[in-house]
């Protein structure tokens, strides 16, 4: 079998891989830039002399070669890399007949637990979410606690506003659901020494990228010190050196590997192995839709340290869209997918553009007095 074309497809903030072979089999991928969509379509068509006549099956190759073709790196050569990938795997599945856990190691569980992300601003709208979640079945939901203006307070403030909506989702939901609170990269380290205990109090399964990730020895720095409060780090981490750097110094007590941005699942397996070696747990990234959601259940799958997978309320939203799965949430649950492949049908022609983020690229916060607040 070999390789006939590679379409490349940028709707909205949105970016899709489709592989043809001469066999008729043909790839789904998707990458998860979704600030660079346009960029992530011009390198993967940079790939296309290189891949076209050549054996799909050849994954771990095309991955190296790929990824090596230029002295150049960053998040938009990985999330190119990462969809042709995905979309590689899903054509290997497809052609013998098995789903892709299958071929990553079997299962190790029999269904893949969500967290709900909620997207919802301050105590009463997410108080009113959870209480929706838990009632639909979920057991854990992610929600971020941070004020609007979070830029401009005190930090007395800060910390006294973000424990108290945490406060009120706890409340809510009880002790037997577990609360993920992300922070979205909008404080300094020395506001997160100061936010991360008092939210603490609330046992949290994990507290998510406190700080911006320009740095990784200072991400590590924060989750050791965050004595008592497990820290969860790396949905805009690239790849396996990335995660080494990160564990290495002490880091994340739970990584978070997005498989649209960080090598696809050929990288993936790759970085939950890194983390068993350091005893650390895999909590999957994605908010981008049931693409990229089922090709992170086939890795959730098969390690045995992931602990619960990211939700978005687009894959019920999208669920008979141009991005289709094979199998439905039942209640705070996936089952396995049986079908081969990733288990996700594809049909762009005549697709509206679309939003999966439902923020412009250059809308980002702002202090009061007009300086750039740390962005999400």
């Amino acid at each position: 079998m070999r390789i006939t074309e590679v379409e490349s497809v940028v709707l909205g903030d949105a970016h899709f891989v489709t592989v043809h072979t001469d066999g008729g089999v043909v790839g789904a991928g998707q990458s998860a830039c979704w600030g660079y969509p346009t960029a992530v379509h011009a390198v993967v068509e940079s790939f296309r002399p290189y891949l076209l006549g050549a054996d799909p099956a050849r994954i771990e190759h095309h991955w190296h070669h790929l990824y090596r073709m230029g002295p150049f790196r960053g998040a938009v050569l990985s999330a190119a890399v990462s969809a042709i990938d995905l979309a590689l795997w899903d054509i290997k599945g497809k052609a013998l007949g098995v789903p892709v856990w299958q071929l990553l190691g079997g299962q190790v569980r029999d269904r893949i637990r969500l967290h709900l992300l909620l997207p919802g601003t301050g105590a009463e709208a997410l108080t009113g979410q959870a209480a929706e979640a838990v009632a639909d079945g979920f057991t854990a939901v992610k929600f971020d606690p941070l004020p609007t203006n979070y830029g401009d307070l005190s930090l007395a403030r800060l910390v006294a506003e973000t424990e108290a909506t945490t406060a009120a989702v706890r409340d809510t939901v009880g002790n037997d659901v577990d609360l993920l609170i992300e922070l979205h990269r909008k404080l300094t380290p020395l506001q997160a020494e100061a936010v991360i205990p008092a939210l603490g109090r609330h046992h949290p399964l994990l507290v998510e990228d406190p700080i911006q990730i320009d740095s990784i020895s200072s991400q590590a720095e924060v989750a050791r010190r965050a004595l008592g409060v497990p820290v969860a780090n790396g949905e805009r981490l690239h790849n396996i050196w990335e995660f080494k750097e990160l564990l290495a110094q002490g880091g994340a007590q739970y990584v978070r590997p997005d498989i649209g941005l960080a090598g696809g699942l050929s990288h993936g397996r790759k970085i939950a192995a890194l983390a068993e070696a350091y005893h650390c747990a895999v909590v999957t990234h994605n908010c981008l839709g049931p693409l990229l959601t089922m090709a992170s259940v086939h890795l959730d799958a098969s390690i045995p340290n992931f602990v619960v997978q990211e939700y978005s309320p687009l894959d019920d939203q999208l669920a008979d869209g141009p991005v289709r799965a094979c199998v439905r949430r039942e209640g705070g649950f996936l089952p396995l997918p049986q079908e081969p492949g990733l288990g996700v049908t594809l049909d762009l022609a005549d697709a509206a553009p679309l939003d999966l983020t439902g923020r412009p690229l250059t809308r980002i916060p702002l202090r009061a007095d007009g300086s750039v607040a740390y962005a999400v």
